[in-house]
């Protein structure tokens, strides 16, 4: 009877130490209660004890939670609706005011984030245009946003990590006019590519004109030189011949000038004196 009063002992010592005794994980943050009353909520991860009974613990997941937002109408500063969805990262940073304020319930905690949310896009969609917002401004929109929620995320026990546009959309009735103002801007944008082109087509083509002139007045400048040259290179030629025996070059021109005149084919008709001097080489002939 006394062995089974001493294993019930044991027993009873084991079952309080393992309720004396949590652990908390890498990726949890703890709080320790007093009879309902919060005591402690400082827990690094590892083994740590509490008194059975008296204390209870509740845990809470510390990792990036995601708060995937519906798609919502914001105006901009043209007065124009668009639709965002977008996302926010947030994590729990203080876990006694994440349990005060919203009861530990991260459901609840992204109801009370999506208004924040909601009001900060608000705020900065008002401060731009469509084309800033989709074009230039998304990282800015992005720094603005964390910046003006981190105190009321703070409120909540809670620090936004991130927040991001997913896709910026026109209504059915902004598309149209926006989409015109695009189709016209990119039209005066051609029109001006075409007139920059054509004034340098105009001056291309003025060039080459230019160049060809220029190309032709040098070419006739060399042709007139050479042929020139070569005309005074004939002319030395016929001389020094002539020279050599003016006799025979006086005849080998005569005989030329026959058989041009009384060629076979020739129909020329020549009106002279019998005497003349072209019939000088025939006289001699008797």
């Amino acid at each position: 009877m006394s062995q089974n009063k001493i294993l019930v002992g044991i027993g009873a010592l084991l079952t309080v130490g393992m309720m004396s005794v949590f652990t908390v994980s890498e990726t949890e943050k703890a709080i320790k209660f007093k009879f309902g009353e919060i005591v402690a909520s400082d827990y690094q991860p590892g083994l740590h004890f509490k008194i059975p009974f008296i204390n209870n613990i509740k845990k809470f997941d510390a990792r990036i939670l995601t708060l995937d937002t519906a798609p919502e109408r914001f105006l901009t500063a043209e007065k124009k609706n668009v639709i965002v969805d977008s996302f926010v990262k947030w994590r729990i940073s203080d876990v006694t005011t994440f349990y005060t304020s919203v009861a530990g319930d991260a459901y609840q905690a992204n109801v009370r984030l999506d208004q924040v949310i909601k009001d900060a896009f608000r705020s900065e969609f008002s401060k731009r245009d469509i084309k800033q917002l989709v074009s230039t401004d998304r990282s800015a929109v992005r720094e603005a946003l964390i910046t003006n929620t981190k105190e009321a995320a703070a409120k909540l026990g809670v620090d936004i990590v991130d927040v991001q546009v997913k896709r910026i959309d026109l209504p059915d009735e902004v598309s149209q006019s926006v989409y015109s103002r695009m189709e016209a801007e990119r039209a005066r944008v051609a029109r001006e590519f075409r007139s920059q082109g054509s004034e340098a087509a105009e001056r291309v083509r003025a060039d080459a004109d230019k160049q060809k002139e220029i190309i032709l007045a040098n070419a006739y400048r060399d042709a007139e030189k050479t042929k020139g040259q070569g005309d005074a290179k004939a002319s030395e030629i016929y001389a020094k011949a002539y020279g050599a025996d003016i006799e025979f070059y006086a005849f080998y021109r005569s005989m030329s000038a026959y058989k041009e005149t009384f060629g076979k084919n020739s129909a020329n008709i020549m009106v002279t004196e019998p005497d003349s001097d072209f019939f000088k080489y025939f006289k001699k002939m008797k």
